[in-house]
């Protein structure tokens, strides 16, 4: 069982651009669009705690879909969709269809292949659970750019070369400028910058953001300028945090088991959520060896 936590600021985030405009997620994922769709937090919160984002779909076969959006990587993520895929399935007796948006590459793994099967003791074949995985760094940025405003935020982080970053911002600013009240075009490039630190560091994305203020003084970049500080000082916190919890990891670490090798060095570094940084530091006090604890 994993440790109760509050929101983080990815989390917020990315709830609020699938609130806004769900229909635009669906159908950006794949999924059909068959009737009006609305967010199911209120009900899923008394049973999955932990869940992203459920939404019902409307229309003469109503049905569930299940979005989870990851930032680092979690072995047991295919089975947490199927756990979270039962559990829906039972309380609703709808069809549920599960999907998960890989942010960015750390995010990714060889478990990740949209399918979990599990076998019976006899070896028979007792579980086959399918579910959509897009990896958001691999997808075209211009199915971004002309899908709803719900998605637009994701832009930066779809496949687009750093050189072409700039344009994009651009075009992502015309659309919100066209389409977007200014209290909606606020909370747009907040996610964005958000969702930018993910994959810059804070100067290139400020370089990248003043240079789209020097070619264009719009009133949507002085909201990425607003909105965004307050997201992006949380961010930093998360971050220094994070990176004091492995330095910690791995002095308590070569304490009860030795130094570590090269590849427990790397394996721990490349831990970005926090979350599991901080379990791993309470299981500090159980685990018998590094591969126990990593394990």
């Amino acid at each position: 069982m994993q440790a109760s936590r509050g929101p983080r600021p990815f989390d917020v985030a990315t709830r609020q651009l699938i609130d806004r405009d769900p229909a635009a997620w669906l159908t950006w994922i794949g999924l059909p669009v068959d009737g009006p769709v609305v967010p199911l937090d209120s009900e899923v919160s008394t049973v999955l705690a932990e869940v992203d984002k459920v939404l019902q779909v409307g229309g003469p076969h109503p049905w569930l879909a299940h979005l989870e959006l990851q930032t680092s990587h979690d072995p047991r993520l295919p089975l947490r969709l199927l756990e979270y895929h039962a559990l829906l399935l039972h309380r609703h007796e709808q069809p549920v269809a599960s999907a998960v948006v890989l942010l960015r590459p750390q995010a990714d793994g060889p478990e990740m292949t949209g399918e979990l099967l599990r076998a019976d003791p006899v070896g028979e074949l007792s579980i086959r659970f399918r579910y959509r995985v897009l990896r958001l760094w691999q997808r075209p940025v211009a199915e971004i750019l002309s899908g709803g405003l719900g998605v637009l935020p994701l832009a930066p982080l779809a496949a687009v070369d750093l050189d072409a970053l700039p344009s994009v911002i651009i075009q992502m600013s015309e659309r919100i400028d066209r389409e977007a009240s200014p209290d909606v075009a606020g909370n747009l490039w907040a996610a964005t910058l958000l969702l930018l630190g993910l994959r810059y560091d804070d100067r290139t994305a400020g370089q990248i953001l003043r240079g789209v203020r020097q070619m264009r003084e719009s009133t949507t970049y002085q909201a990425i300028l607003r909105e965004g500080r307050e997201e992006g000082q949380r961010l930093g916190e998360e971050l220094g945090r994070a990176r004091e919890a492995r330095r910690t990891l791995l002095r308590q670490g070569a304490r009860r088991f030795g130094e570590p090798s090269t590849d427990i060095v790397s394996a721990i570094e490349n831990i970005a959520d926090l979350d599991r940084l901080e379990t791993l530091l309470l299981d500090l006090l159980t685990a018998e060896s590094w591969s126990d604890l990593l394990g």
